[in-house]
């Protein structure tokens, strides 16, 4: 069955019920929205106590989704999360591990070892785990929200640029207002209706992914990561996979917002939002970005 409903106003939905348990900014969870529509994973990074696991949690109620979890800590083996074989009957039985869902929280990710942190990486851009060397495939839709503490902090390590270039966003939740926090204070125990199933998300994904762009909206993109690759402030540039992420996020950015077309504000702001973790900067990444969004074009119409 199609879905009829907007995604507009499923997200409209799902926000509500997110704010039920989560004092943020709204538009923070709309961008995690986005990349998941989009068919991409986020990386939440900010201080403990901000309510980064609160939100991956609530996002898996209200979107109806499986979820599993991993406490990352430096005695936590690839194993763990991907699962292992265990001998019966003269043959290897696959036990699952707990990635196998549609949400996977990946918390305090980098607080564990490279080695750990890389089992992750097949699973983020293949949807499969390899385990004895016999693939499993992923349920479908498959999500990583990983989060993290700041780097410097007690026990954490920066996670590898080629995990860094398989989450479409780093979002920091920052502190909530004064309304929003006093909002969760009055309404303790609240619980989270679900809005979606899984299988009406597959199918809000494949709207998204079906959005017109322009020939000339995808050359902005185009250009725009070009743009970081040859910065004389930005050592190393966006690569390939950006490009594409980019565009994912601003097809999922004219949904939200009810269009079925991609505008070059949406690829803007999903430049903007996306780039600055997959870039290495002399300086502020997020400054770069912006001073090239102020020197590149846009087409003159979407």
């Amino acid at each position: 069955m199609k879905v009829k409903t907007p995604v507009a106003e499923y997200a409209r939905q799902v926000t509500q019920q997110v704010s039920r348990v989560l004092a943020t900014n709204e538009q923070t969870v709309l961008w995690v929205l986005a990349a998941i529509l989009a068919g991409g994973h986020v990386l939440l990074e900010d201080i403990p106590g901000v309510g980064k696991t609160t939100l991956a949690v609530a996002l898996s109620q209200a979107l109806g989704l499986q979820f599993g979890r991993v406490q990352f800590t430096p005695d936590v083996m690839p194993s763990d999360v991907v699962g292992y074989c265990v001998p019966k009957d003269g043959q290897l039985h696959y036990k699952p591990g707990p990635v196998m869902c549609n949400l996977f929280l990946a918390d305090e990710l980098n607080r564990a070892t490279s080695r750990t942190q890389s089992a992750l990486l097949e699973a983020m851009e293949e949807n499969q785990v390899t385990v004895d060397g016999v693939c499993h495939q992923l349920p479908r839709p498959f999500v990583v929200i990983a989060t993290q503490n700041p780097l410097g902090a007690a026990g954490t390590q920066p996670l590898p640029d080629s995990q860094l270039d398989r989450f479409a966003l780093r979002l920091r939740l920052g502190y909530p207002g004064p309304e929003e926090e006093k909002r969760m204070l009055l309404q303790p125990g609240a619980q989270i209706r679900p809005v979606l199933t899984a299988e009406e998300l597959r199918q809000l994904q494949a709207e998204v992914a079906d959005t017109y762009v322009k020939e000339t909206v995808a050359d902005y993109a185009v250009r725009l990561m070009a743009a970081t690759r040859k910065n004389v402030q930005i050592l190393r540039g966006g690569s390939p996979r950006a490009t594409l992420s980019v565009v994912a996020l601003a097809k999922a950015r004219a949904r939200l917002q009810g269009r079925d077309f991609v505008i070059p504000e949406d690829v803007k702001a999903a430049f903007l939002q996306g780039v600055s973790h997959r870039i290495l900067a002399r300086g502020d990444e997020n400054a770069c970005l912006r001073r090239i969004v102020r020197r590149v074009r846009p087409p003159k119409s979407g």
